[in-house]
Parts: C-alpha cells; structure tokens; sequence
C-alpha cells in the first residue's frame, strides 16, 4: 500500500515538473493577473459582503488557470452568479428555525442553483458557493452590486487578456 500510494505521489509531481519548465512564464504572469483583478475587487467592494464574495475567488481561479474552458466563458460566470444569487436570496426568505431547516434551506439554495444553472446552460461551478452565501446573508442591494461588480470585472480581464491566457490546468 504505502509503495503503491508513494508511486502515485511521484507520478503525479513528476506531471506537474515536466509541464512547469514550459509554462513557468504563464503560471507567474498569470497569478500575479489574477492577484491583481481580485485586488482591484477587493477594494472597489465592502468586506462587508465577503460570504458572496468568497466564491468571486474560485472564480478567478477558473478565469485564470483555464481560460478556455467553457466554465470561464463570460455568460457561465456571469449567468451562474446571478443564479447562484437569485437562488439564494429566495432560500434566504424562507423562516428556519432549526439546525435542521437551516441546514435544508442552504442546502436547498445549492441544489436549485445547480438544477437551474444547468437547465439555463449557465454552468460554473463557483456560483453554487454565492448561492450558499445569499442563503447565508440574505439579500441586500450591497449585496447585488458587490457581486455583478465582481463577476463584470473579472468577464472584462478575461476577455481583453484571453489571448494572452494559456489553460495551466
């Protein structure tokens, strides 16, 4: 068991040192690009809304690390934000109590954000994480425009960078 889990290990490391002597320049470039889209987020919106904003950060990850995948096209993010809000600003309004209805009412808030983005073709999978935080928090105007601010800034840096972006993933 141990020298068969070790084998994977170094399989799986020997991967990632041979693709990194080739993109080491895309992997620095586009971190630092990332770090700094999330950067400018962070400071054009409240901390205040940090639950929502928590999943802009899965987001960039997608955004940056895969730029060609279709979860990183501007409609899924965008599309599954707004999803993921609207679900959970509905779930947010029904009264929970309990553990047990708290527990039911977020995990709600998830699984109608996935049936609908899917069923709208607005799949991203970091919209279910907004869907969890507005059940969380409820819904705000703050909290609306904290997070079409995020999802338009992180759209607009990726399609005026993507032919600079290389899928690293």
């Amino acid at each position: 068991m141990y020298n068969t889990t070790k084998s994977y290990i170094l399989r799986r490391c020997s991967r990632i040192q041979a693709k990194f002597p080739e993109l080491w320049k895309h992997y620095l470039y586009q971190s630092f690009f990332a770090t700094l889209v999330v950067f400018i987020i962070l400071l054009v919106l409240s901390l205040q809304n940090a639950v929502v904003i928590a999943s802009i950060g899965a987001s960039a990850f997608i955004v940056f690390t895969m730029p060609k995948n279709i979860t990183a096209r501007p409609r899924r993010v965008i599309g599954g934000h707004m999803v993921g809000m609207l679900c959970g600003s509905v779930c947010a309004l029904i009264p929970h109590t309990s553990t047990l209805t708290t527990a039911l009412v977020l995990s709600l808030a998830v699984g109608i954000s996935i049936f609908l983005m899917v069923a709208f073709d607005f799949e991203h999978p970091p919209a279910a994480g907004t869907a969890l935080g507005t059940a969380i928090t409820g819904f705000s105007p703050d909290v609306i425009i904290a997070l079409l601010t995020s999802v338009l800034i992180l759209s607009l840096a990726h399609h005026f960078s993507k032919r600079f972006l290389r899928d690293l993933v």
